[in-house]
């Protein structure tokens, strides 16, 4: 998946591997695979969480589950409760909401900005030396 220009971090460590950001589509999918394995509204939550793990997590750049149902087979609630609330903060970080409120979406285009042009320092400084700037009207 492409970040994009402004996009943070596409992958995040965690105990068992790396979570990488999903794409919408990828997030629509665990969800109807979720409810696909949910018997009744109180399960749900735990394996639309499963189905999200299956696809976030990685090791080495494979997929750690084949499926939600392997992940419910093979960790405790704890553990994908865990694994999603790190999915999510993770994915909160990289793409944040109007709902963030106005002071905070400013703290991050301001964190943005900051990186993007500390990103230059200096990388033109040699050329630019050449080439001072000229002032006037001719120039």
């Amino acid at each position: 998946m492409d970040g994009g220009f402004l996009a943070g971090p596409e992958r995040v460590k965690v105990n068992g591997g790396e979570l990488r950001l999903l794409s919408a589509r990828e997030v629509l999918e665990a969800r109807r695979e979720g409810d696909a394995l949910a018997r009744d509204g109180r399960e749900r939550a735990l394996c639309r969480n499963a189905c999200l793990i299956a696809r976030a997590l990685e090791r080495k750049g494979k997929p750690v589950f084949e499926s939600g149902q392997a992940v419910l087979d093979g960790l405790r609630v704890e553990d994908i409760a865990r694994l999603a609330d790190a999915w999510a903060e993770f994915n909160r970080g990289c793409n944040p909401s109007p709902l963030d409120g106005a002071g905070e979406i400013e703290r991050r285009k301001k964190a943005w900005s900051t990186r993007i042009m500390s990103a230059f320092s200096g990388a033109c400084s040699g050329c630019s030396a050449l080439c001072p700037p000229r002032s006037g009207r001719n120039g």
